[in-house]
């Protein structure tokens, strides 16, 4: 009997070696499943990260090819905030010249002796137009001797609409200095689509609209310097007179209220 439970014994319980690889396939059974479950679970994340991410936006379109050059030395002596040649050049529409550097086309300059022109047009068209990115407050420090072109001009009289000079004449920023420029010459598009990238852009041409078509109407610089010559006859002068200087010894109406009252 006792034999037959030693044998019993024996038979119920496996042996060492055997019972050792049984439990080591199952560890590697349970290793391979959790191994493929999480593979699987990590293949459904991707789908459903695949299925429920909403498209990428399309990409921005690229800037307008300009029929001609346009570019600027820039002498970081604006607000960087408010300059409209770097923002032309961030939009891919300027092209940044260093110090220097020679510019083939009309280089708007306030040394310039000669004034812009319909005249000028074929210059524009084939070399384009640079400008000098400087502050009004600083023409004394800016050094022209080293930007220099082929055909260097001033505007005629037109008067500004950006935010910090609006209503001054000649105090142009570098984007109206070109649509000034291409209106007068006759390439008025392409004034139109720089201006436009600024919220105030197209107030330019209303302010000047005028002048602006009788300039491009000129043959010539002397008949646009005639045209400038008889604007400045006719225009009202302005005296500078502060309204609300009590000292100025003038008298002024309330313009809150009617006249009389």
């Amino acid at each position: 009997m006792g034999r037959r439970r030693g044998r019993r014994g024996a038979m119920g319980k496996a042996p060492a070696g055997r019972k050792q690889q049984e439990e080591e396939e199952g560890k590697g059974r349970g290793a391979s499943g959790l191994l493929g479950g999480e593979e699987e679970e990590a293949e459904e994340e991707e789908g459903e990260g695949a299925s429920s991410s909403s498209p990428l936006p399309p990409p921005p379109p690229p800037p307008p090819r300009l029929p001609c050059p346009v570019a600027m030395w820039d002498l970081a002596q604006c607000d960087r905030r408010r300059c409209t040649g770097r923002r032309l050049a961030r939009k891919g529409l300027v092209r940044t010249l260093r110090l220097g550097q020679r510019f083939g086309g009309l280089v708007l300059s306030p040394l310039a002796t000669r004034c812009v022109s319909p005249a000028d047009r074929q210059v524009v068209a084939q070399n384009g137009v640079a400008v000098i990115d400087c502050s009004w407050a600083k023409l004394e420090e800016t050094p022209f001797h080293k930007m220099r072109g082929s055909h260097p001009r001033q505007l005629p009289y037109l008067v500004a609409a950006n935010p910090v000079n609006y209503g001054r004449p000649y105090k142009l920023s570098c984007v109206e200095a070109f649509a000034a420029t291409f209106c007068i010459v006759g390439l008025s598009d392409i004034a139109t689509t720089l201006l436009k990238k600024f919220k105030w852009g197209m107030v330019f041409l209303d302010l000047n609209r005028d002048l602006l078509e009788k300039y491009a109407a000129c043959s010539g610089e002397d008949e646009v310097l005639r045209v400038e010559r008889e604007f400045l006859a006719t225009a009202p002068e302005e005296d500078g007179t502060d309204p609300f200087d009590v000292d100025s010894g003038k008298e002024f109406c309330n313009l809150n209220r009617p006249a009389g009252g």
